[in-house]
């Protein structure tokens, strides 16, 4: 079977719930990022507002595939004018193939970056075509379920109301390990470390000992703050410390890994297709590898990965993993990936999480751990319809 045609649409999927949250809104600026240094500019000032990304995926008999990606603005160009009249004929199960042509013609403008998020909405498109040709599951093409079902924990990416409440919800919701984001970077000095050790020792006392606390830096620390906030958070049992470099530096995940031996680290939904996980595992940089398989280059990047992070005794958690179906069917299936990530803030205080899915047909966690769908592909239930409703 033949791919008949390939396009890619920029879509507005945000989830309309119904619940109205049991506390309100507060004012904020977000957690810390790389951009702190620059007071003078806010979120909303340096954020793109380039929207998600939809790829479709037609074969020649009219069954189509999708896959899913952001920074719709820029990436929709790579696929239609440069991924579509190349792939456009092929074989369309030839996934190995196609992800392989998708790299290489990508490599000079490079196939990170942006091209990245092309290579990955193709890619996970085509899988989700080639389960629905042979009427399987994604995750039995993958090898079939490792796991009876999957860990998931909970990323505290919307502090918008309040830490504290948003943590008492995961609880609720029967979450058994939780991650903060931190809010100050080297621009807060001493001030800023302190306020770091207040806000997880608070949580780690509204948690108890029984569930597994994360920080999440999102690319904004130093070597020499690193070291100084590993040395700080000790009592709080950490079980990792993570994106806490800007990506490309890779000479400062030397010199962290270095000075601080005995923090488990992990880092990697800013780092693109398959060369860098390479490095970090070779070199015993990271102790946790956490590709986006929406970002990365899609299924068949994470499932590499994976093969890399076991060949080195690395474990792999996919970046978001549980908010998508995409996630959730490499998660299942592979070995290397224990643990499934739900963020987008997970959902407001009250609201269930039911109410945040953002394709239809994506399973929902449940007590704190998740099954993925059993149907061809990766189980959407969306029309072609429905997605251009959604067009922008």
């Amino acid at each position: 079977m033949k791919i008949k045609d390939i396009h890619a649409v920029a879509v507005n999927l945000t989830p309309e719930s119904k619940t109205k949250p049991r506390v309100p809104r507060i004012e904020t600026d977000g957690f810390t990022s790389p951009m702190a240094r620059y007071p003078e500019f806010k979120r909303s000032d340096w954020n793109t507002e380039w929207t998600r990304l939809a790829c479709i995926v037609t074969a020649e008999d009219g069954t189509w595939g999708l896959g899913m990606t952001v920074n719709g603005g820029p990436v929709l160009s790579i696929i239609n004018d440069h991924f579509s009249p190349l792939l456009v004929g092929q074989n369309c199960v030839a996934t190995e193939k196609l992800w392989d042509v998708m790299r290489r013609s990508s490599a000079p403008y490079h196939s990170a970056g942006l091209a990245s998020y092309a290579i990955s909405a193709v890619d996970n498109a085509l899988w989700d075509l080639k389960g629905k040709l042979l009427g399987r599951p994604v995750y039995e093409l993958l090898g079939g379920p490792q796991k009876d079902k999957i860990f998931c924990y909970a990323s505290n990416t919307d502090i918008s109301y309040g830490t504290e409440n948003s943590i008492a919800w995961f609880l609720e919701l029967g979450f058994k390990a939780v991650k903060l984001f931190a809010r100050h970077g080297p621009e807060s000095g001493i001030e800023g470390i302190r306020a770091t050790e207040e806000l997880v020792a608070r949580t780690r006392e509204q948690i108890g000992d029984d569930v597994e606390l994360m920080l999440d830096a999102w690319m904004s620390l130093n070597v020499e703050y690193v070291v100084r906030l590993v040395e700080a958070l000790k009592p709080y049992r950490l079980k990792w410390l993570e994106d806490y470099l800007l990506p490309e530096d890779m000479d400062s995940y030397f010199k962290v890994r270095e000075r601080a031996p005995s923090q488990i680290l992990a880092t990697g939904e800013h780092w693109y297709t398959i060369h860098p996980f390479a490095l970090a595992a070779g070199k015993g940089l990271v102790d946790i590898l956490q590709p986006d398989v929406q970002w990365v280059g899609g299924v068949t990047a994470l499932v590499r990965i994976c093969h890399i992070a076991e060949a080195h005794g690395l474990s792999v958690i996919s970046h978001a993993g549980m908010n998508y179906p995409y996630g959730q069917h490499v998660s299942y299936a592979m070995p290397a990936i224990q643990w499934g990530e739900r963020s987008e803030g997970v959902s407001p205080p009250g609201v269930p999480l039911e109410e945040m899915v953002v394709l239809p047909g994506t399973p929902v966690i449940k007590d704190g751990y998740l099954i993925p769908s059993d149907a061809p592909g990766f189980g959407i239930e969306v029309t072609k319809d429905w997605l251009e409703s959604k067009a922008v």
